[in-house]
């Protein structure tokens, strides 16, 4: 039995992963606003030292695997908070716990979004680790009506860290394979708004288009999460593994080689 820290566990791909892992006959420490074994507010730093503090309690200090999986998407600064912030504060913060792990292993969540256009003044305030400069042009932005932005620069981030940090000592050095998924359009609650009707689905499907099998339950992204954070996931190292429908076949085509 491993066990196997998930954050966003109350919904979507964070309830699935946690099904599919104690099915599997792992225990799972949830973290969440509700709903939860850990309950905290990633957006603050009160809620990230939180976390830190009752996942070493409830595990007694040693986990085989976290997934930064939490995540917002309502074009306000709480959405860099959590996606990138929240992110790394769970991964940076739990890593030291997975050392006693004979197979550790971590990922999180990032998104197709992150092949989209960015805002790169946000993007880079946000690698620069200067969150209260970061959330200050995330509120510009969400002030001047371009809010949407926030979510694909913040998972933008997610992704240029990764590729930074995951061969580094830290991680790859310390036998810790980190990697993520980069999801297409998955049907949960915070995309519940945007599929309500025909018309807004359609719109969707135009914007990010997914011409193998189109959109998806949380079920499919968890089936990757539960590989990444398993023992037979050795030697993957600062992937984003697109699980997305062909979105990024499709926008990137074969440029990216």
């Amino acid at each position: 039995m491993r066990t196997v820290v998930v954050t966003g566990t109350a919904s979507g791909i964070g309830k699935a992963l946690k099904g599919m892992l104690e099915a599997d006959g792992h225990r799972v420490i949830g973290v969440d606003l509700r709903d939860a074994d850990v309950t905290v507010d990633l957006t603050t730093a009160a809620g990230r030292t939180g976390l830190v503090e009752q996942v070493t309690a409830l595990s007694g200090g040693t986990i085989d695997a976290v997934v930064a999986n939490a995540g917002l998407s309502n074009g306000s600064p709480a959405t860099l908070a959590v996606n990138y912030f929240g992110a790394l504060a769970t991964l940076e913060g739990l890593r030291p716990l997975l050392t006693g792990s004979d197979a550790p292993r971590a990922a999180v969540t990032c998104s197709m979004a992150s092949l989209l256009p960015v805002d790169d003044q946000l993007v880079d305030l946000t690698l620069a680790g200067d969150e209260a400069a970061a959330l200050a042009r995330a509120a510009e932005l969400a002030a001047a009506g371009t809010g949407d932005i926030i979510y694909g620069s913040s998972k933008a981030a997610v992704a240029h860290w990764l590729r930074r940090v995951a061969p580094s000592a830290d991680w790859a050095g310390a036998r810790i394979p980190l990697n993520a998924i980069g999801p297409g359009i998955v049907q949960t609650g915070m995309t519940a708004e945007m599929l309500a009707t025909e018309e807004s689905t359609k719109a969707v499907e135009s914007h990010v288009p997914m011409p193998l099998g189109g959109i998806m339950g949380p079920e499919v992204p968890a089936n990757l999460l539960r590989f990444l954070v398993s023992p037979e996931n050795s030697h993957m190292c600062g992937q984003v593994v697109f699980v997305d429908g062909g979105s990024d076949v499709v926008i990137r085509g074969d440029k990216v080689w």
